[in-house]
């Protein structure tokens, strides 16, 4: 509880500012929005999932067997859904397993529905709207156009980083946080709660990267166009001057 209240008077404050901040894209919507349905979202199913041994309902049954037919679809060798296991103690009961592949089918079955969600909007409405500028100092708080270098290609090499990272991170994010859990002496098999919160957290970091990968590489086609148009124009205006 502490940690919503505080995250949502962050936001707040976040957005109620004028200056760049820490959220990026904040003035370029829906890409805040798609991230933010797309976590509540996987939190919303995986709780069920979670509470569905409490109160086996038609709504629970039915996001159960979702995630079970995606995962037995996903899970083959070395596949996402087949590291998440790591999660788990090597003596882990046959039920938790099962919650957790189904977890992990319903997550990542979300997280590509909020990519090709905002990959749709991107395409239909232009993203960002070209009838207002877009301001890269608020958008992209972390980026400086004046690092050096052009500043399309910085904006296409950070996009290939960015989308390298989305596609790897469901690998290595399970090898990662084992080591964390030998390490710390944590346990998930016995608590629902952080067993709905690391699989929300393994499909909403690799989600975030990827879109904001596809974002950077669109924000690098409008410089792009917009530069070809400014050449075109001059070109026109200095014909014209000619004749």
């Amino acid at each position: 509880m502490l940690v919503a209240l505080f995250a949502a008077a962050f936001t707040f404050s976040e957005y109620a500012s004028r200056y760049p901040g820490l959220i990026e894209f904040r003035d370029a919507p829906p890409f805040n929005r798609v991230r933010v349905i797309g976590v509540f979202a996987t939190l919303f199913l995986l709780s069920l999932v979670a509470g569905a041994p409490d109160a086996p309902q038609t709504l629970t049954l039915i996001v159960n067997a979702t995630g079970l037919v995606l995962a037995h679809a996903l899970d083959f060798s070395y596949s996402p859904i087949w590291l998440l296991q790591v999660f788990l103690p090597e003596n882990a009961s046959r039920t938790d397993l099962t919650m957790l592949r189904t977890m992990g089918g319903l997550s990542f079955l979300v997280g590509l529905i909020t990519i090709a969600v905002f990959a749709i909007l991107m395409r239909l409405k232009s993203w960002p709207s070209r009838n207002s500028s877009f301001n890269v100092w608020v958008n992209l708080p972390t980026f400086d156009p004046t690092a050096g270098g052009d500043v399309v290609a910085r904006l296409t090499r950070d996009s290939r980083v960015n989308l390298i990272l989305g596609f790897t991170l469901p690998f290595l994010m399970p090898v990662l946080a084992s080591y964390g859990i030998e390490n710390l002496d944590v346990s998930i098999a016995g608590s629902p709660q952080l067993m709905v919160w690391m699989v929300t957290l393994w499909s909403f970091l690799p989600v975030s990267l990827l879109m904001r990968g596809l974002a950077m590489g669109r924000i690098a086609h409008m410089i792009t166009e917009r530069r070809k148009q400014v050449v075109r124009d001059l070109a026109e205006q200095g014909a014209l001057a000619a004749a």
